[in-house]
């Protein structure tokens, strides 16, 4: 895929534009004045917040699918200031997220599915496709170039030096003769102080 090569926050950026000209996509009234939960104390300031969320959640879906709602609160929570007491980890809002969700399945980029135990939304093979082609439009503006790499490539041997036969020390089959160690001097040993004579009173 080529959404591998390119910072994730480009393709989020890129990705809302596209969303934004689709019909599939339109933003409720009240988008306007809501918290995207209670962990927030204003409304986004970004008047398109709406597609960048939903661009946002794609990658989401692509990469921890299949994903359900309670999930993707967790992933767009955050801490609440709680004045004086410690803050606390709230989640976000999950009517946002399943309007989101239905839209993405309005538009055929997301589905239901269930894998194993684990229930949730992926992307359906337009949406990845989707994803890729604005990925690829990104690395063609920035010249990205990122060779491909097979998996059963095998790394090249590094080549051996020629080795100069003149330069190399030759061992000897004979013994290596020790050199004579030098006798150590003799310690002196301490003069004892004579000891004083007890005087008689």
């Amino acid at each position: 895929m080529s959404i591998v090569n390119v910072p994730k926050s480009d393709v989020v950026v890129q990705l809302a534009k596209e969303l934004k000209k689709m019909n599939e996509f339109k933003a409720p009234l009240w988008a306007k004045f809501v918290k995207t939960g209670c962990h927030a104390e204003r409304p986004p300031v970004n008047p398109d917040w709406w597609f960048v969320r939903i661009a946002s959640m794609m990658n989401k879906i692509n990469d921890l699918g299949p994903v359900g709602v309670s999930k993707l609160r967790t992933k767009y929570g955050g801490k609440r200031n709680r004045g004086m007491a410690p803050e606390r980890f709230k989640k976000g809002s999950g009517k946002i997220i399943r309007l989101m969700l239905q839209q993405l399945e309005k538009a055929g980029f997301a589905k239901q599915t269930a894998k194993g135990v684990h229930k949730g939304r992926v992307l359906t093979p337009k949406g990845v496709a989707f994803v890729d082609k604005v990925a690829y439009q990104i690395m063609k503006e920035q010249n990205v170039v990122f060779p491909r790499k097979s998996a059963h490539s095998v790394p090249k041997e590094v080549p051996q030096q020629p080795v100069d036969s003149e330069h190399v020390e030759q061992k000897s089959d004979l013994p290596a003769v020790e050199k004579p160690k030098k006798p150590r001097a003799p310690r002196k040993k301490k003069e004892e102080a004579p000891k004083a004579e007890p005087q008689n009173g």
